[in-house]
């Protein structure tokens, strides 16, 4: 399937009421939004890049209007620079369309910048929740003790 058809089938199955101009009309307006161009509609999938892929996949999800989004690892397949970039647009959409994320991954760093929440999963389990800088500024389980210190830090050299 192109992309126009795959950003479309969300569209039809979940919003009936929307006229295929009103449907196109709001895929236009989102694919600007996520910083691709127009003619991207008429490619396949497999012709991009990963962020430009991810972003293909972000359209998608918001083609439907939804309040939630659950992002499982959506920058783990991607390079540093792409992966801040992906990050900055979600906090973009967020702002300007007030859709909420929820947010799955093992990398704190995407924590730290992207949530105000945060749930410590640990054996399945929530093993400590709270604000996002109370629970990584002053971590009570030693689950989120051991993700913390897992993460690299530059140590300073100057004596």
């Amino acid at each position: 399937m192109r992309v126009l058809e795959i950003l479309q089938e969300g569209q039809v199955a979940l919003l009936p009421g929307l006229s295929a101009s009103a449907r196109r009309a709001g895929i236009d307006k989102l694919i600007n939004q996520v910083g691709l161009r127009r003619d991207s509609l008429a490619r396949y999938p497999h012709e991009f890049s990963g962020g430009q892929r991810q972003r293909i996949a972000i359209t998608r999800a918001l083609a439907v209007e939804p309040e939630l989004i659950i992002c499982d690892e959506p920058t783990s397949a991607l390079d540093v620079s792409v992966q801040a970039q992906i990050l900055d647009l979600l906090r973009d959409l967020q702002r300007e369309l007030g859709v909420s994320y929820l947010f799955i991954t093992h990398n704190i760093g995407v924590v730290e910048y992207i949530a105000d929440h945060v749930a410590v999963m640990q054996q399945g389990r929530i093993g400590e929740a709270g604000l996002a800088d109370a629970v990584l500024r002053s971590p009570r389980s030693e689950a989120t003790k051991s993700l913390l210190a897992a993460v690299p830090r530059i140590l300073s050299l100057a004596r």
